[in-house]
């Protein structure tokens, strides 16, 4: 997944008009809305924004001709190829008119310059997870989960074994399974607790 390395904000001028754009990675809905009410300026003539996390989307004009500002902000997230960011640009009217294609460009390209100020990561999903096993295949459990490259959170024990909470690469986890299968005889359990 590509998403902002960091914060960033711009500021653009055209024809008088000020665009002031902010972006910021986010991971809910919640926290995009959060966002837009940290950053929108009451005072300003529109604050129009976008935001895209994992399959959800939304985008808004804020007052603007429909599909001029929030479709472009969109449109400048996804063609970076980002998920889990949002862009928030504010206009300022100047006194003149930019016509729907001017608007478009002013919008999508204030969007598009804060996201490269901002930069780009990859990141790798990951996994959380727990193992269980009993206490004869700790040696061969220990192996796999360092082989798989987890990352050990927890450990408690239960009447005859171990729980491991770990965190993992996600395209480790398949292999961490079939790993553990084949080490402890089908014995040892592995089941998901959530993604990060």
């Amino acid at each position: 997944m590509k998403t902002l390395a960091s914060a960033a904000s711009i500021e653009v001028e055209i024809k008088r008009s000020r665009f002031v754009a902010q972006a910021s990675r986010l991971d809910t809905e919640a926290g995009a809305m959060q966002f837009l009410e940290s950053v929108a300026d009451p005072a300003a003539t529109h604050n129009c924004w976008a935001w895209k996390v994992d399959q959800q989307y939304r985008f808004s004009d804020d007052g603007e001709p429909a599909s001029t500002a929030g479709k472009p902000i969109l449109a400048a997230i996804e063609g970076k190829g980002l998920d889990h960011a949002m862009v928030v640009v504010t206009r300022y009217y100047g006194g003149t008119k930019l016509g729907a294609g001017g608007l478009v460009r002013a919008y999508g390209g204030s969007a598009a310059k804060c996201i490269d100020r901002a930069g780009i990561v990859r990141i790798e999903p990951r996994a959380r997870c727990v193992v269980e096993a009993g206490f004869r295949w700790t040696g061969p459990v220990y192996a796999a989960l360092e082989q798989a490259g987890a990352i050990k959170r927890g450990e408690s024990y239960f009447g005859g074994g171990v729980r491991i909470e770990l965190e993992l690469p996600e395209k480790a986890l398949p292999g961490l399974r079939e790993t553990l299968r084949d080490a402890t005889r089908g014995e040892a359990r592995v089941r998901r607790s959530e993604s990060t």
